[in-house]
């Protein structure tokens, strides 16, 4: 069967083998130990590296190319505004952490490769995979490849080896990052992750608790009361809802039915006796407000209780709005029966409290009555209607540029040094996104489509990278020697081991937020992903994104510094 596939269907189409190869590389991905997976990037490349030492097969390098290219636009896209606020005042002690981590782990990378006479390829390998950022691969084989005195096998050797180098040290990497932050570094320091988040989490929420965060409880409600007090009759909606704004209370008549039938919102309909209202408030304030007795009876009326609500994808972008905790954004009076759903910020929902800063760039979910939401949003932002269409103008443009600005190279003992047209597409993705970000009416690029360019390119162009490199694999592996594992295991504990005494005896970094930092500065998911688990909280992601950011742009273009210093 395996022989009728390599006759006549893979040697003719080898499209069709990199397809099967990143289906069964997501197959392998979903394999897993308690948090800790084992991904679908290093799933492609082991079913690559499978593969292509069977089918024997090279799939054409415009191909890896054209999906790593995007990946790395993608990547940018994605961080950009989070990279350069991290630049900010605030950011500044975790981008230094995420630097420590980033340049220790150079380092070291660097020394163990001179130590044990790696070339270029299995340093970068070892690089890419000791600090777990699949990118190395890509910018290495490109510096690779622009090396000078190197013949055409000898440079498809070097390419061959940064991925097996990465292969083999980049599960235990990942293993080892997790284990160490979420578990051996809390045991030898005596800290119980989850009572320091929960503490933490009270302390972010200042003074009185956030109960529509709380489980199972509604901040906002809406009740129908049918007209029999005085108090409403011959008043307008409008002069009821000024007055109770002055009383402190968030009390909205969102709609009212007379004689059967339920009128059209106006702020000046005068109420009668026998109307029925549609109330919506917020808990507090209605049970202050006493409705039955100010209003009268309460009512369920199906219709007018269904009132058309929307939810507002807005980003923030308004001068006067950035910068305010969520506390006090609440208390604006064009945020009076309107909720914030969610935070996105760097394309992942961040774990907001009531201490979360507005930044800009910021996704915030806005949900509501459809008449107040409206105003919330542009009172914060720009209101972002959902859209996937990808504005495919603002993507192209954007490569063709980044490739353009990583094309000229300077020359340096015989060396050319340039971005290369990848690493110039991560530079103009930090640009794009962050224009998006200031800008949201343009390049919109909408999270599917952002999710296809960045896991999708990175899986195909790791698949690819493996198919080229399969035959090569048992015989790399043998030149490489299993001591690359024990090494690979120095190089991603130490870059964390000093990260963490810097930021906890130095920087003074929050114990919880100081394990999403090195997380982040090593661009390791699956770490996160333990450490919440371990916290059974959010809290530690909020140390995660800048230096996630950081890190990723760093290590990426350490896949091209290791390269020249070990050339």
């Amino acid at each position: 069967m395996i022989d009728f596939l390599n006759r006549n269907i893979f040697q003719p189409h080898p499209e069709l083998l990199v397809f099967i190869t990143v289906a069964l590389g997501f197959l392998f991905g979903k394999l897993r130990y308690k948090a800790i997976a084992l991904g679908a990037v290093t799933g492609c490349l082991v079913a690559g590296l499978l593969l292509g030492a069977q089918f024997k097969i090279t799939i054409d390098a415009t191909v890896k190319n054209l999906f790593f290219t995007l990946f790395l636009f993608a990547l940018g896209y994605k961080v950009g505004p989070q990279f350069f606020r991290g630049l900010k005042k605030d950011g500044l002690p975790q981008v230094v952490n995420a630097l420590i981590v980033c340049v220790t782990g150079l380092l070291v990378s660097w020394g163990f490769a001179v130590m044990l006479g790696y070339g270029p390829g299995l340093s970068a390998g070892l690089l890419g995979g000791a600090l777990t950022q699949s990118a190395v691969i890509g910018v290495a084989q490109d510096a690779i490849g622009n090396l000078p005195g190197l013949s055409a096998g000898q440079t498809k050797t070097e390419e061959n080896l940064v991925a097996i180098g990465y292969a083999v040290t980049y599960p235990l990497g990942t293993i080892l990052c997790a284990l160490l932050l979420a578990g051996i570094l809390p045991r030898l320091y005596r800290r119980d992750l989850a009572a320091e988040s929960a503490r933490l989490a009270k302390e972010l929420d200042a003074p009185g608790d956030n109960p529509d965060l709380a489980e199972g409880y509604y901040e906002v409600v809406l009740r129908a009361y049918t007209i029999r007090r005085p108090d409403l009759v011959g008043r307008t909606i409008d002069d009821f809802e000024n007055q109770q704004k002055e009383l402190g209370h968030r009390i909205y008549l969102t709609r009212v039915r007379r004689d059967g039938t339920v009128l059209p919102h106006d702020q000046g309909t005068v109420l009668r006796e026998g109307d029925t209202v549609a109330v919506s408030a917020l808990r507090g304030s209605l049970v202050d407000f006493d409705a039955r007795t100010h209003i009268g009876p309460e009512t369920d009326d199906v219709e007018l209780l269904g009132y058309e609500t929307e939810s507002l994808h807005v980003v923030a972008s308004n001068k006067e709005q950035l910068g305010k905790t969520v506390a006090e954004l609440r208390r604006e009076p064009f945020m009076v029966g309107v909720y914030i759903d969610k935070i996105y910020r760097s394309g992942a929902e961040f774990p907001y409290r009531l201490a979360t800063k507005i930044e800009r760039g910021d996704t915030v979910i806005l949900t509501g009555p459809k008449r107040l939401v409206g105003p919330a949003g542009k009172a914060i932002g720009k209101p972002v209607p959902t859209s996937f269409a990808t504005d495919m103008l603002w993507v192209g443009l954007g490569v063709f540029l980044g490739g353009c600005v990583g094309i000229p190279a300077l020359t340096v003992s015989g060396v050319p040094i340039s971005l290369s047209t990848s690493g110039g597409a991560l530079i103009m993705g930090l640009v794009f996104g962050w224009i998006r970000g200031r800008y949201p009416t343009y390049g919109n690029v909408p999270p599917g489509a952002q999710w296809f360019m960045d896991t999708f390119g990175l899986c195909a162009f790791v698949a690819v990278v493996g198919i080229n490199a399969g035959p090569s694999f048992t015989s790399g592996l043998s030149t490489a020697g299993w001591g690359l594992l024990l090494w690979g295991a120095v190089a991603t504990l130490v870059p964390l081991l000093v990260g963490f005494l810097v930021g906890h005896h130095v920087q003074k970094i929050r114990f919880p937020i100081l394990m999403g930092v090195l997380a982040g500065g090593q661009t390791t998911t699956a770490a996160i992903g333990a450490i919440n688990e371990q916290s059974r909280s959010q809290i530690p992601t909020l140390g995660y994104t800048i230096p996630y950011a950081v890190g990723n742009v760093l290590l990426t273009i350490w896949g091209a510094v290791i390269v020249i210093l070990n050339h």
